[in-house]
């Protein structure tokens, strides 16, 4: 008579931790700007500065770096709200008794945005424009690191204004490694991407809905 074989067990569903909603306020609305002063850099190197050329080009040039400083600030914003949803991630862990000592750190939460950003995530940057968001992400952590308020334009060199993302990079490379870090498990986190005007609507919405129903607190209902 044949044996039966006992049945496998079955694997325990790993718990996926839903993070806080990162919330980014526009960041796309200086795009076209930027755009039109990277044709300006295009333009300036085609320029020969002889005769009244060379008026020309230092037009193009004081527009060139007008873009980059408008790109550091726009960067700089990102960044502040990066490194807000950072600091609400750590909370998330220090409340999470599973996460609690697993020694996880802002850096461990930041290259999960960068590096193995959420495939819903990722549609919806891509949905608004932002196709290299992962470049976009790393360097606005890098020039919150380096700023703590947005740097008047005057105190920036020509100099780091023209090559600031390489500024940037180095930094957020620091910044990285300045700590030991584990790597979030792929899978095991998500989280949601929200423009600030559309989740303020989804708020009113859900306070809204609220008061019209049983009138419980909205925040019950979340």
């Amino acid at each position: 008579m044949r044996k039966e074989e006992p049945m496998p067990e079955s694997t325990p569903a790993v718990q996926q931790h839903q993070l806080p909603p990162l919330i980014l306020h526009p960041f796309t609305d200086a795009s076209s700007s930027v755009r039109a002063l990277e044709d300006a850099k295009s333009a300036a190197q085609q320029l020969h500065l002889d005769g009244g050329a060379l008026s020309r080009a230092e037009q193009l040039r004081k527009r060139l770096l007008e873009g980059r400083y408008a790109e550091l600030r726009m960067l700089f914003f990102v960044g502040k709200d990066v490194f807000r949803w950072l600091g609400q991630c750590m909370d998330y862990t220090q409340r999470t008794e599973s996460l609690r000592s697993r020694g996880l750190a802002e850096q461990s939460f930041a290259e999960f945005l960068i590096s193995d950003t959420p495939d819903e995530v990722a549609a919806k940057l891509r949905r608004w424009g932002v196709l290299d968001y992962a470049r976009i992400f790393a360097r606005s952590i890098g020039i919150q690191a380096q700023f703590r308020e947005p740097p008047p334009r005057e105190i920036l060199s020509a100099e780091y204004l023209r090559d600031y993302y390489r500024f940037a990079d180095y930094s957020y490379t620091c910044w990285k490694e300045s700590v030991k870090f584990p790597l979030l498990a792929a899978g095991d986190f998500s989280f949601c991407l929200y423009a600030s005007g559309e989740y303020a609507k989804m708020l009113e919405q859900q306070w809204s809905a609220a008061e019209n129903g049983d009138g419980r607190n909205p925040d019950a209902a979340r």
